[in-house]
């Protein structure tokens, strides 16, 4: 087996324009999640639930970063490059995380969510 990188490099982009990511990202497919249903009898089946597909992580503010308009991202196209090659793309997306800033390393927290989702490698 080939040595391959599984982490570490990431690239974190909304509507094309590239934001320091830092820290660990994560992100959900938005496949639906199933949930086995049992009874006092047995296991009776499964049920599906709906899951929102996604993407968060933090990015750092500099200068040329409007918070504003990060904050009031919506329709939008998300995507994050991880560093095995895979691109994860959220399309109709908003911005639903707090818009929190910390001063002390100017972290901004980001999630994003939309309605689909693609994986490619």
């Amino acid at each position: 087996m080939a040595n391959r990188r599984i982490g570490g490099l990431i690239e974190f982009k909304v509507n094309g324009q590239i934001f320091s990511a830092k820290g660990s990202f994560s992100y959900n497919l938005g496949e639906p999640k199933r949930e086995m249903i049992v009874g006092s009898d047995g296991i009776h089946g499964y049920k599906e639930l709906p899951q929102v597909a996604m993407i968060e992580g933090v990015v750092t503010d500099n200068s040329d970063l409007n918070l504003r308009a990060l904050v009031l991202t919506k329709d939008s196209t998300i995507t994050l490059k991880l560093a095995n090659d895979k691109m994860i793309t959220l399309k109709d997306a908003i911005f639903t995380a707090d818009g929190n800033v910390t001063t002390e390393e100017g972290e901004i927290e980001c999630r994003f969510e939309g309605f689909t989702s693609d994986e490619a490698s």
